[in-house]
C-alpha cells in the first residue's frame, strides 16, 4: 500500500511537471518565428483577461449585470486608476480599497 500511494503522488507530479517542462525544454533551443512569438504574447493577457471578465460579471456563476454587482462597481474605478497611473500597485491599492468600501457600506 506504501508503494502505491508514492507511485500516485509521483504518477501526479509528473502530470503536473510535463507539460510545463517539456515545451520548456524544447523551445529555449529554437527560434521561434516572429509571428509565432507576436501571437504568444497575446496568450497570458487574453486568459487573464477572460478569466477578470468571469470574476467580475458572474461571481456566482450567473452573469449578474445588475446594480447589485458590488464587483462591477469596484471594477469602474480599479480599471481608472489603471489607466491613468500605469501603476500595479496603485491599481490593486484602489480595487483592495474599492471592494472594501463597497462591501462594508453595501454588502
Amino acid at each position: 500500500m506504501n508503494a502505491d500511494i508514492w507511485l500516485m503522488i509521483f504518477g501526479a507530479a509528473l502530470a503536473s511537471l510535463a507539460p510545463r517542462i517539456i515545451p520548456v525544454a524544447i523551445f529555449t533551443r529554437r527560434k521561434m518565428p516572429p509571428w509565432l512569438e507576436k501571437w504568444l504574447s497575446f496568450v497570458a493577457p487574453a486568459v487573464l483577461g477572460a478569466l477578470t471578465a468571469v470574476s467580475i460579471l458572474a461571481p456566482g456563476g450567473v452573469i449578474n449585470l445588475g446594480r447589485d454587482n458590488l464587483y462591477i462597481w469596484a471594477f469602474l474605478p480599479t480599471f481608472a486608476a489603471g489607466l491613468i497611473t500605469k501603476s500595479i500597485f496603485l491599481t490593486l491599492l484602489v480595487g483592495i480599497a474599492s471592494m472594501a468600501a463597497l462591501f462594508h457600506f453595501m454588502g
